[in-house]
């Protein structure tokens, strides 16, 4: 596996494996690996002819009270797992790289983001819109591969890329999970002994709200989830919501498909999971009259 450091070095090896006709595969990220990482790595081996993994905490979508410095880092660590897991090249710039001076142009998200995480984290998908811009234009990847657990930033990227021209194929990965339903993440290692027991329910929230969804509708769904959330956690239920997807507006019976979305702060952690389903009416079948989703 290949390390490499600056842009310059990156633009002339992706552009050594294009002359090969070499297809690229890419998976960004802000390192400290798990589980949920290697599968994206292992998934876009397998559609993939060379594998660039990137490793950048990004300083542009980290708000002014969030964990940017405390953020886990481990290069050796998060080295030797990417290249167990199938990575050819591993991008790993520093932030005077990709950012030597100030900005003359960053990338404004105009939509999916009044709701769910972008709501109260006021420009952290403008930072990360502006970073895959860069990352996309220095790796000029043939495809590259999210986990859904962030479900609205895959929402986003796909519009980038759409409105940019992009060439290069999003593809949404199932999120990876512990053996209780936790969704993997680099902030769990964050929860205390007895938060980790109770993250748990943020996935079983989601699994209930789909049953609830049959003879509720959304407003009393996520209501449920919410009383739910508060008797089984400690921590502040942030968001419960029932939204279309991607477009993440209130949800209409014509939605092909919906998310179910939850945010629960926990003392130094905040945790974020999400299932999204077809359209709840088609499951509903004669049902349909007894609950809107409106």
């Amino acid at each position: 596996m290949k390390i490499v450091k600056s842009i310059h070095d990156m633009q002339n090896v992706i552009k050594q494996e294009k002359i090969n006709g070499k297809i690229i595969g890419f998976v960004p990220t802000m390192g400290y690996l798990h589980d949920g990482h290697l599968s994206l790595i292992k998934r876009a081996r397998e559609e993939s002819e060379i594998v660039v993994v990137s490793i950048f905490v990004n300083p542009l979508q980290f708000g002014p009270n969030e964990d940017f410095d405390r953020y886990p880092r481990d290069f050796e660590r998060d080295k030797k797992l990417a290249e167990e897991a199938g990575a050819d090249v591993l991008f790993c710039p520093e932030t005077t790289d990709m950012y030597p001076d100030k900005p003359v142009v960053t990338v404004s998200v105009n939509r999916r983001t009044d709701a769910l995480c972008g709501k109260s984290r006021i420009g952290h998908f403008d930072g990360v819109a502006t970073v895959l811009t860069k990352l996309f234009n220095i790796i000029s990847p043939d495809k590259a591969f999210f986990g859904l657990k962030d479900a609205q930033q895959v929402a986003v990227v796909k519009g980038l890329v759409d409105d940019f021209n992009f060439p290069v194929t999003i593809i949404g990965c199932e999120t990876k999970r512990e053996q209780d339903g936790l969704a993997m993440s680099s902030r769990n290692m964050y929860l205390t002994e007895e938060e980790r027991k109770e993250a748990h329910h943020l996935y079983q929230s989601l699994q209930k709200a789909q049953d609830w969804l049959l003879d509720c509708d959304s407003g009393e769904t996520e209501e449920k989830m919410i009383k739910y959330l508060e008797e089984q956690t400690d921590g502040i239920v942030e968001y419960c919501k029932i939204l279309s997807y991607p477009e993440l507006l209130p949800p209409e019976t014509d939605d092909e498909k919906l998310i179910i979305a939850v945010s629960v702060r926990f003392s130094k952690a905040r945790l974020i999971d999400n299932v999204i389903i077809d359209n709840i009416f088609e499951k509903k079948g004669s049902g349909e009259e007894k609950c809107s989703v409106h």
